[in-house]
């Protein structure tokens, strides 16, 4: 447990201190066109690994996997150190991206085997705050780092305490023992990485980078298709599936999936644009605005701490309705917030939606975990992470396209008419605005409603221009909560139709169960 938990901290918080070290990165290895690689790179491979990982761990054993990824991690960790430009770096970003991909599934499939489900939803109580405490601390972690000595120690930290966990699992998980031969499912994983990676990259860039009806974006959601459709069609006829076809029939993985998959829509929808009607209406700093999230993930520790020991007393079904009924609730006050929204009450809401958030997390892989015998824990426990994060990426992507469209409506309407009114001598800065009002809404709040550029400004621009921004951003962040909470409202119907889900008193079922058709 020691090595899982010293493994599980530094994995979760590589997604958290790099960010903070990418201005002085940049800085020094140039490449500022392809920082958002240094991200992408690590999500994309990070993500498409999760089933093939899970699968391979039932399939040759926890030890030789999770080792593994560690071990990949920890190299690629001293690769990214040693980069001397952008483009070594986001390859080995992505190179560490697949160990961290493997990581993350197997500190949970590792608790399955190990303990009951009443002692299960406990740890995965505490692993679930160990996951909410690498984002509290993770960007003050870097920015120290980065102050005290230098970006490239953001990696170099991972290599003694990587080496530590590494020599912990390594003798103190039993070997795996199976009975005849190993057949790995080459064309799934070839097609699913591309259908995944092909997915994901279109969601990522669409909208953004490439119009959504650019040659680029139509290309890539065609692969996404055509790949998934004939992963699909091996996988029905595959001996070892990687994602197994029959699961999908099973009435609880699908809805404890979906209810996983429709609640990081929500969820990454509250943690990407909190922070910037902080700083765009309530007129804080960038860190004062991070301090805003630091309540939802300190009550989401809290919550995922005491959710182990409530679910064996009300139920998983149970447990999960109240949960994303109060993550709703959350959503609800996040839509009342206005100009007059003071850091305070907003800091409360994210007690609230930190609250349904911790009460959901850990019992998605606990609730799948109890419904299927041990020889598919790791396909079922990575199925939970990988469905969570193709909602992270999917929320993301649809919210932020919903905010873009309102606000670039609202824009052309109301400050258009007095952007063409600019005088002749600031008809660059003109231009520049309504390219961004067309194209970047995001753009132009990001850069208009920092203090620093608003100091910069003139007087008369300021007073005519700032409250119709303002204005605009408050009404299309208000239809991003509603579509988010459309969103977590879906998850909390799709909770009555979770079958009844016993929490046992054994460890990891060693008996095939006949799967429960939906």
């Amino acid at each position: 447990m020691t090595g899982l938990i010293i493994a599980m901290l530094f994995g979760a918080l590589d997604g958290t201190i790099v960010g903070t070290a990418m201005p002085r990165i940049v800085g020094e290895l140039g490449g500022l066109s392809l920082m958002a690689w240094l991200t992408t790179a690590y999500m994309l491979a990070s993500t498409v690994v999760v089933p093939i990982a899970g699968k391979l761990a039932d399939l040759i054993g926890r030890r030789v996997v999770y080792v593994t990824g560690l071990v990949i991690f920890i190299g690629s960790s001293a690769l990214c150190g040693l980069s001397q430009n952008i483009t070594e770096l986001i390859w080995f970003r992505a190179l560490q991206g697949l160990g961290g991909g493997i990581m993350m599934p197997m500190a949970m499939i590792i608790i399955g085997d190990l303990f009951t489900g009443k002692q299960r939803a406990k740890w995965q109580g505490v692993f679930g705050a160990i996951f909410g405490l690498s984002s509290v601390i993770g960007p003050q972690i870097g920015g120290w780092i980065v102050d005290a000595l230098n970006w490239r120690w953001v990696f170099y930290i991972n290599l003694p305490v990587g080496i530590i966990a590494v020599i912990l699992i390594a003798f103190a998980l039993p070997k795996h023992k199976r009975v005849g031969g190993v057949s790995i499912d080459v064309p799934g994983i070839i097609t699913m990485v591309v259908g995944v990676v092909s997915l994901l990259l279109a969601l990522t860039f669409g909208g953004k980078d490439y119009p959504w009806s650019s040659w680029q974006i139509i290309g890539l959601f065609v692969l996404a298709v055509v790949s998934l459709v004939a992963f699909v069609m091996i996988e029905s006829r595959s001996k070892e599936p990687i994602l197994p076809v029959r699961l999908f029939k099973n009435r609880t993985f699908t809805t404890i999936n979906g209810v996983g998959f429709l609640m990081s829509i929500g969820m990454f929808g509250a943690i990407m644009f909190v922070p910037l009607f902080m700083q765009g209406i309530v007129g804080i700093s960038a860190s004062a605005s991070g301090t805003v999230m630091t309540p939802l993930m300190v009550t989401m520790i809290i919550a995922s701490m005491v959710s182990g020991q409530l679910v064996y007393k009300i139920g998983v079904r149970t447990q999960m309705f109240i949960g994303m009924v109060v993550m709703a609730a959350g959503f609800l006050l996040l839509g009342t917030m206005g100009i007059d929204t003071t850091k305070l009450m907003a800091s409360s809401y994210m007690v609230v939606l930190g609250l349904g958030m911790g009460l959901v997390m850990p019992i998605l892989t606990l609730a799948l975990q109890e419904s299927f015998p041990k020889s598919e824990l790791g396909v079922v426990t990575s199925s939970s992470q990988f469905f969570r994060q193709i909602g992270g990426t999917f929320g993301m992507t649809v919210l932020g396209a919903i905010m873009n469209h309102k606000s670039s409506v609202l824009l052309e309407q109301n400050l258009s008419p007095v952007v063409k009114q600019l005088p002749p001598q600031a008809s660059e800065m003109a231009n520049q605005m309504t390219h961004l009002i067309q194209t970047n809404p995001q753009g132009l709040y990001s850069s208009l409603l920092s203090p620093e550029t608003l100091a910069q400004m003139p007087k008369e621009f300021v007073q005519n221009m700032l409250p119709i921004i303002k204005d605009a951003l408050v009404v299309s962040l208000h239809s991003v909560f509603y579509f988010g909470l459309i969103f977590v409202i879906l998850g909390a119907v799709l909770t009555f139709f979770i079958g009844k889900i016993k929490v046992s008193d054994r460890k990891g079922k060693q008996h095939e169960t006949q799967p429960e058709i939906a």
